[in-house]
């Protein structure tokens, strides 16, 4: 239902007021309610999303037009991206406004977002967006200036890292994995195998692990897969699915030269394959391996989780070596291969040979690494890692320990043993089996896990080799036992002999035992590394009983240590004799809870030895961090154990707090960061020393004091490192004391302890700088970190005044970066924020600060300097620290000027340039009125103001927006807002102090105006050219501050009274600029500014008038409106508001309302001549140029009407009109004297810097002119300016060698008028009819100029393209008003003749065609239209009776060729031709071509005949044409004369006419018959015959006229090639009515170009019936024939060509020139032919 819709775009916002529910179906009705403003009433719609919510919304919106104009820009690429950001956006909006998300994906999804909208926005220009931490849009309202500015920063620098990552993705895989390492610490590497192929036959264990083949060692435990003799997995559903998780992998790790993923293949079944029943089964043996080199994916330079690798298996050696049969591709050849080649040794080889022969048997895995631990793989990755997953250890700990990583890991690997074979003839076959027992014997159930990805077993049983007698298992598995447990545990191992024969294996008993303690008897850990084991006889009953065999020792190293403690040998054969076998095994402890070192077990246990607490203490500091950590708590309690027990003593309080020092620094280093909160934990839950700040303290003073003893430094040094947490310690200890104790016991010791520290520090301070400048910087360092603990127990103001007594004591000139540094952590801490302690602290960062940034600081730290006045500043805009005014007021006095100066000497480029201005805005905007007043009343004197004003000005002007990026629309604008309020307060003082006629500073208040100004017309504040979004956004907060500033500007202008004068013309280019703002309400109030100037020079200047302000004005407004200020509205308004105020005013009314018309006027070109720069069509923006430049010559301004000039000429030359490029320069060369005057800088163009006499740059121009007519074919134009300059050069410069070069050029042009090919162009009337035109051609007819070879189709279509809409009229009339007047537009378009004016020189003389052609087409002004029609009845004999031609002639304003191709047609007349005269037109026409063609055959005898016979025939021969009979009937009757008397004298020349053509024809036959060939003899002679009849019929009525013979002969020219004049028709008729001729006239031609060419052309003449006696030559028009392209001038260029060979020369001469003949009677009028 139409009427109940709403249109709505996508985005729109709908205010749902109710929603009403049916009670029979579930329908919703909604009600929509659409706003409009009304008055004032405007409803505020609060929306019910989330901030973030709106936010995406917005961008989305701003997003979608943006994307709408790259797709028209055609801009794909950047298209593309928005869509698949708008894509994700919207995706992610529709995530959150469903509410479902949990909260910590919704903080991701955020985060995503946030990151999402900055990058778009960056990439399509928008504004950055500032953000709090959580993702919300900061106020700048609620957030310091200095907060604003770092949020930028930020905001700026993660977009910047945003798109260089984006652009390394796409580059540089490299740049990317070397910032991953650096940031990242652990990494966990995925592995899922996907499938094991090969032929096994029997069950199998794949065992896989990390191996670093340099280093022979692996880094992970093994995972566990277990495969079937069928070839699939054990766990049927996990095939093609089996993930592992290798963790804890540090980037050292992943950085090896080489890391490899390793697979051991174990076959699970008889000692033998393909063995039989009878034999053994469930032996483990050897089969293979498969290696894989990952370190590319390690490295993270291939990365594609879907990509499956393959490795290839490689059989074993052994098996390689028992079975021959199986032999799949021998590895190496069999010599290398021994027997007992560890499996290492293996990897090793395999890893060396590269080429596998592997039949395609191997396995298929993918492989990623992930960054993070394995508690943030499976957050991050929760579809890669899930509770399947099998998670295999690093074989040690991150590079990072965590706290509350609990491990208890032990692994034990078999290495290799020697057995002796006893009485069997070869080695034995050994099977090794491990358990773990405890103290009683009782085997530990479940303990040891042979891989990860199965559950621990009792009992783990080794590989079997074959026969070997040193076998090399180098098998690994983990034992893992509760901690309490270990103390009472020890691994026991049995050794085997393993026979295949079933019945004999099951008689075969363990043959040797060897066993080792978990732990040690001291309490530590077995060590870490290999052990040699003791191996015993089993065969003894004791052996099996742990009671018996635990009271021996295990290893070889113990018995060695007992023989030195006893001195007595280890018996062999005790209770358990030993055999001679040996075996080892090395082990590796992961625990975070058993240490292996016996040092901290000691200071742990310090109880039970306290005599060795000395020694205890000191062995502390060499027990590696990572032991100490994992017993932190343990360890700290027994360091303030030790303290507080011997609290009367001070013996180990030095020592304690050295260690405490050493635990402190530790936790400070990177890899045990992450136990910084273990140790706060520690600080505040469980520590509860309340005398140790008494002794902490008195070891820091003793260290402080004697700092100068080369043994306390270093320890000092480090107790500096630690002091923030020594403090924390102290305070804690000193708050505790005070719990316990309630008022303090000791009086004022503590606080004196404090006060010395302090002095103690401040003496140091004070030694010579190379004195412990170390130990200085690090006070320096780390003392601020120690203020908000002390303060809790210290008086704060006290401290504050220890703390400035200590920077004092500093020598100024010494560690200036680090004092600053400190002082910046002490504004920082929370003393700051108590007024009193500020009181105290902040006269010392001032004078500190305002010591650097004075101008006689040598080398002032600025990035120090402005990082502590940023942060001072941002403390002071905090809500609750107090009163602040008078802070702020210190700062204003001691800072605010230096900081000015600062960055009015600070170069653009600085990095720091922001953070000052920052720092400036901060000041500014947390000063008040009486901040202002306050500080202006500081300057001593006058003097001091006006230079502190004028810095200021000057600095504002210069630092407008221009410092912060332009993205940062919310850091300008705030500063934008600051600054504004600044110049208000700074013009009040203008008012003030110099305003009066003693103390006005013009430079002050010029300043003061050019900044304003500069402000008001800042891009940050034209809110015309923002978005809708983006204006509302700054109106909303910041108003438009233009208006502000405009009303400023006004009052202040007024304010000026008598002064006024001295700012005309200098203001009147800005108050142009404040008016053109397109803000109406500032222009109605700026506008008036300009008649208030004219009224000022009008009343001070002696001649009355306001002509330095006009010329001002039309000076600025060409060039503000050329720039794009300026429009319809600003026009109306300016002529309005200035014809009010002169019609008002007694003098101006006159003067003033034709300067507002004028400036109307003006304005009217300018913004026509701007909406035009942008059209595609070059002739309408030559046409506004023209219009701009006629105004500007009216006006005589000719700097800007030279400026035009060549932007007219660059139009053309971009159009390749040359000639007209010429004629519009020739416009700058007329303005221009022939003298050595400098030129006004004005008559120099921009382009040339040079500084010109006049006549210098005239004959520049002239070359250039000259050089354009070239190309532009125009010679004759060239020979003309060519004389001139010639002229000079010979008269007046005597530059010779320049004038031969001319005569040279010009010898030239004359060549190329005779020689070179010039098509004629076409002229054609154009009208534009219609109200849609622009003004500028509306209802106007104008003559275009075509190019060569342009028809009219082509000029027409070209026409139409530049109007698409209009129409095109077919008739050729003049319009109707009904179009004239109509809204549409109509174009008229049809060919005119150009009308011959013939030069002086040339008159009533025979001149070569190609001189006269020029003069045809150029240098013309009028054009003719030929319409015929009839009058009276139509005469069905004689149409030639009543034929009469309606002619019009059109005036243009210019002659042609000129500035432009088309020119307005200036007038038009119309006039009808009778029939007779249009006859004698003919005739004329007839003669004159027939006479010139007759020459062309008789000079040139080559040229073929046909036109000639054609000719011919169609004259003579009545059956082709009527002949003049039809003119005999229709003009020679008595009817006709009778009816019309007055034209006898026309009928006369006609007859004259008729006679005239018998010579001519009879020298056309002569010469026909000369040429006739074979073909043509029948041809000639009807011609002969029908001539004879047609000769004496016409000698008998008209006459016999004889031609003289000169007229036809041929002339030589003095280089003897034939010439031949062009004669026209007026020139036959008179030479043939003389009896006595005088010499023909004689001109050198290569011939005229024939009769069917554009040049085949026939004139008329005519005389006015006035003085019958005057001779006027027109140019001939075209025949009425559709003229051809180039082709028609073949025969023209044929004789070309032969007169070019025959040597013509381009020399002219008039041998015997035509006097001057009488004339005949001539028609009245200007008869014209035309094409139809």
């Amino acid at each position: 239902s139409g009427e109940q819709e709403l249109c709505l775009q996508v985005g729109d916002t709908v205010h749902i007021l109710e929603k009403l529910e049916g009670d029979d179906e579930p329908h919703f009705q909604y009600l929509f309610i659409l706003f409009f403003v009304a008055g004032s009433q405007q409803e505020i719609i609060i929306p019910a999303d989330l901030p973030l919510v709106q936010e995406l919304g917005a961008t989305l919106r701003e997003w979608a037009q943006i994307w709408h104009k790259l797709y028209v820009a055609n801009k794909t690429t950047l298209f593309r991206n928005v869509q698949q950001m708008a894509y994700s956006l919207i995706e992610y909006r529709s995530q959150i406004v469903s509410g479902t998300l949990p909260k910590d994906d919704l903080v991701e999804l955020k985060k995503k977002v946030t990151a999402k909208i900055d990058y778009g926005n960056r990439i399509l220009g928008l504004d950055l967006v500032v953000r709090d931490e959580a993702g919300n849009t900061l106020d700048p309202d609620r957030t310091s200036t200095v907060s604003l500015f770092r949020a930028h920063e930020t905001a700026s620098r993660s977009v910047d890292d945003r798109i260089q990552e984006e652009k390394t993705r796409l580059q540089n895989l490299e740049m990317r994995r070397q910032t991953l390492f650096s940031t990242v610490h652990t990494y966990s590497l995925l592995m899922n195998l996907k499938n094991f192929v090969c032929n096994i036959g029997e069950d199998a264990e794949l065992l896989m692990s990390l191996y670093d083949p340099d280093q022979s060692e692996f880094i992970s435990e093994n995972f566990l897969v277990r495969w079937d003799s069928m070839g699939m997995p054990k766990e049927i559903e996990k095939l093609n699915n089996l993930p592992a998780l290798f963790t804890d992998l540090s980037s050292s790790d992943l950085m090896r030269q080489r890391l490899f993923l390793v697979c051991q293949i174990i076959r699970v079944g008889s000692m033998e394959l393909k063995e039989g029943k009878k034999h053994t089964g469930g032996l483990r043996r050897p089969f293979g391996v498969a290696v894989m080199d990952i370190t590319d994916i390690a490295h993270g330079k291939t990365d594609d989780e879907d990509k499956q690798h393959f490795i290839p298996f490689q059989i074993a050696m052994e098996t390689y070596i028992r079975q021959r049969q199986l032999i799949m591709s021998p590895l190496i050849p069999s010599r290398v291969i021994g027997e007992n080649e560890p499996l290492t040794a293996v990897f090793n080889k395999v890893i060396a040979t590269r080429e596998v022969n592997h039949k395609g048997q191997g396995l298929f895995v993918t492989l990623k690494l992930l960054p993070g631990d394995l508690a943030q793989v499976r957050k991050d990755y929760p579809h890669f890692v899930d509770r399947s997953t099998a998670i295999v250890r690093k074989m040690g700990f991150p590079e990072i320990i965590l706290p509350g990583n609990v491990r208890n890991d032990i692994y034990v690997t078999l290495l290799q043993g020697e057995f002796d074979r006893g009485k069997k003839k070869t080695p034995k076959n050994v099977e090794v089996i491990l358990s773990v027992h405890d103290d009683e014997g009782n085997p530990m159930e479940k303990a040891i896990f042979p891989g990860a990805g199965y559950d621990g077993i009792t009992e783990y049983k080794s590989v079997i080799y074959y026969q070997v007698k040193q076998p090399c298992w180098n098998e690994t598995v983990k034992v893992t036992i509760p901690i309490e447990d270990v103390c009472r545990c020890h691994l026991r191992v049995t050794f085997r002999h393993r026979s295949s024969q079933d019945s004999r294996d099951k008689s075969e008993k363990p043959f040797g035992m060897a066993f080792v303690r978990l732990m040690r008897g001291d309490g530590t850990t077995l060590k870490d590394g290999r052990h040699e084991l003791i191996v015993y006889k089993v065969d003894v009953k004791k052996a099996e009983d742990a009671k018996v065999y635990l009271t021996l020792p295990a290893t070889w190293a113990e018995v060695e240590e007992k023989e030195k403690q006893t001195g007595k040998p280890f018996h062999h054969s005790g209770v358990i004799p030993v055999t001679k076998d040996s075996f080892q095994i090395a082990t590796l402890t992961c625990s975070t809870k058993l240490t292996q070192n016996v040092d901290l077990l000691g200071l742990l246990n310090w109880r039970s030895k306290p005599e060795d607490l000395d020694q205890i203490l000191q062995r502390l500091m060499e027990v590696e961090g990572g032991e100490i950590v994992k017993f932190l708590q343990d360890t700290l309690d027994a360091l303030f154990n030790i303290m507080m027990e011997t609290s009367e003593k001070d013996t180990y309080d030095t020592l304690v707090f050295n260690a405490l020092v050493f635990i402190i620094t530790l936790i400070g280093d990177i890899k045990f960061q992450h136990f910084n909160p273990v140790l706060e934990t520690y600080i505040n839950k469980h520590f509860s020393a309340t005398l140790a700040y008494m002794k902490l303290t008195r070891v820091l003073n003793y260290y402080v004091g004697h700092a100068d003893e080369p043994v306390l430094t270093e320890r000092l040094y480090a107790a500096l490192k630690a002091l923030k947490y020594l403090f924390r310690f102290i305070v804690q200890s000193r708050v505790l004391y005070l719990r316990f104790y309630g008022k303090s016991e000791d009086g004022d010791a503590f606080f004196n302890s404090i006060r010395s520290l302090f002095l103690s520090f401040n003496t140091l301070m004070d030694r010579p700088l190379d004195e412990g400048v170390k130990i200085k910087g690090a006070i320096l360092k780390y003392l601020p970190s120690i203020i908000n603990d002390i303060q809790t127990v210290f008086d704060p103001v006290e401290l504050s005044v220890l703390l400035a007594k200590f920077i004092e004591s500093i020598p100024d000139s010494q560690l200036v970066r680090q004092k600053l540094g400190c002082m910046c952590k002490m504004v920082e801490s929370d003393l700051f924020r108590q007024p009193d302690c500020r009181d105290v602290l902040l006269p010392l960062v001032t004078d500190q600060l305002s010591g650097q940034l004075d101008d006689h600081s040598s080398k002032p730290d600025h990035e120090a300097c402005v990082q502590l006045l940023s942060t001072v500043l941002d403390s002071l805009d905090l809500k609750d620290v107090g009163p602040t005014r008078g802070h702020v007021q210190l700062i204003m006095e001691r800072l605010l000027r230096r900081v000015n100066r600062t960055v009015i000497n600070m170069d653009r480029s600085s990095p720091l340039i922001g953070h000052y201005l920052a720092c400036m805005t901060a000041i500014l905007k947390q000063m008040d009125d009486m901040h202002y007043a306050h500080y202006i009343s500081t300057f001593k004197t006058r003097q001091d103001i006006i230079d502190f004003l004028m810095e200021t000005f000057i600095m504002f002007k210069d630092l407008m927006g221009n410092v912060f990026p332009a993205d940062w629309m919310i850091m300008n604008l705030v500063q934008m807002q600051v600054f504004l309020r600044a110049i208000n307060q700074y013009s009040d003082v203008l008012n003030m102090y110099f305003l009066d006629q003693t103390h006005f500073e013009l430079q002050l208040w010029n300043n003061y105006f050019h900044l304003t100004v500069a402000f008001l017309t800042h891009k940050a504040l034209q809110l015309e050219s923002f978005s809708q979004e983006k204006r509302n956004k700054i109106l909303n907060k910041y108003g438009d501050m233009r208006n502000t500033a405009g009303f400023k500007i006004r009052d202040m202008w007024y304010n000026l009274g008598p002064h006024k004068m001295k700012f005309i013309p200098a203001m009147v280019g800005p108050i142009l600029e404040v008016t053109l703002v397109p803000e109406p309400e500032l222009r109605k109030a700026t506008i008036p500014i300009f008649f208030d100037m004219m009224q000022c020079e009008h009343n001070f200047s002696p001649a009355r008038t306001f002509e330095t302000f006009e010329n001002e004005l039309i000076t600025k407004l060409d060039q503000e409106v050329e720039g794009g200020q300026g429009d319809q509205q600003y026009k109306v308004l300016l002529e309005k508001t200035l014809l009010e105020h002169c019609r008002r005013h007694r003098y101006l009314s006159q003067s003033g309302e034709e300067l507002a018309l004028l400036l109307s006027s003006l304005l009217e070109n300018l913004l026509a001549y701007r909406t035009i720069t942008h059209d595609e069509s070059p002739e309408h923006r030559m046409s506004c140029t023209v219009n701009v430049l006629n105004f500007y010559k009216e006006k005589k301004r000719e700097d800007i009407y030279i400026r035009y000039l060549y932007k007219l000429r660059d139009l053309h030359l971009d159009c390749e009109n040359y000639t007209e490029a010429a004629y519009t320069l020739l416009l700058h060369a007329e303005l221009l004297e022939w003298s050595d005057k400098p030129c006004a800088p004005h008559l120099i163009p921009r382009d040339r810097q040079h500084r010109w006499t006049q006549q210098e740059l005239k004959e520049r121009l002239f070359q250039e002119i000259i050089c354009y007519l070239d190309k532009g074919k125009m010679w004759e134009k060239a020979i003309e300016l060519g004389k001139q300059l010639a002229k000079m050069h010979e008269s007046h410069m005597f530059d010779f060698m320049e004038l031969s070069q001319l005569l040279k050029q010009q010898a030239q042009f004359y060549e190329n008028i005779m020689h070179a090919m010039r098509p004629q162009p076409e002229y054609f009337a154009v009208g534009y009819y219609g109200l849609g035109f622009p003004s500028f051609l509306r209802n106007k007819m104008f003559i275009y100029r075509g190019k060569e070879y342009e028809w009219l189709e082509d000029f027409s279509l070209k026409l139409l393209s530049q109007f698409p809409n209009a129409v095109r009229m077919t008739s050729t009339a003049p319009p109707g008003d009904n179009i004239s007047n109509s809204p549409g537009q109509y174009i008229q378009c049809f060919t005119v003749k150009p009308v011959l004016t013939v030069p002086q020189q040339f008159k009533d003389k025979g001149v070569p065609e190609q001189i006269l052609n020029y003069y045809r087409t150029n240098e013309v002004d009028q054009f003719q239209y030929s319409r015929p029609f009839r009058k009276g009845e139509k005469d069905p004999d004689n149409e030639f009776a009543t034929m009469w031609i309606e002619r019009t002639t059109y005036i243009t304003a210019y002659r042609f060729p000129g500035i432009l191709k088309w020119f307005e047609v200036k007038s038009v007349s119309v006039e009808e031709i009778s029939p007779l005269e249009n006859a004698i037109e003919t005739m004329e026409m007839a003669n004159e071509k027939l006479s010139n063609l007759v020459q062309q055959q008789a000079c040139d005898r080559s040229l073929s005949i046909n036109p000639l016979s054609m000719m011919l025939s169609g004259i003579v021969d009545p059956a082709v044409m009527g002949g003049f009979s039809n003119y005999e009937k229709a003009f020679f009757t008595d009817t006709y004369i009778q009816q019309h008397p007055e034209d006898h004298e026309r009928i006369e020349v006609l007859k004259h006419l008729i006679a005239l053509q018998i010579p001519l024809l009879a020298d056309g036959i002569r010469i026909h018959g000369e040429k006739t060939t074979e073909q043509l003899k029948p041809l000639h002679n009807r011609l002969v015959t029908c001539f004879q009849d047609l000769r004496e019929k016409v000698e008998k009525h008209y006459g016999v006229i004889t031609l003289p013979c000169s007229l036809t002969e041929r002339k030589k020219s003095r280089v003897g090639s034939v010439v031949m004049p062009y004669i026209l028709s007026s020139t036959l008729r008179r030479m043939s009515t003389v009896s006595t001729l005088s010499n023909a006239s004689s001109g050198l031609s290569s011939g005229s170009v024939s009769s069917d060419g554009p040049s085949c052309i026939s004139s008329q003449e005519s005389v006015s019936a006035s003085s019958p006696t005057s001779v006027c030559l027109l140019f001939p028009s075209s025949l009425p024939i559709k003229q051809q392209r180039p082709k028609s001038l073949q025969l023209g260029d044929r004789r070309l060509t032969l007169s070019l060979f025959q040597g013509a020369s381009s020399q002219l001469s008039l041998s015997n020139p035509l006097s001057p003949l009488p004339a005949s009677p001539h028609t009245p009028h200007t008869p014209r032919s035309s094409s139809m």
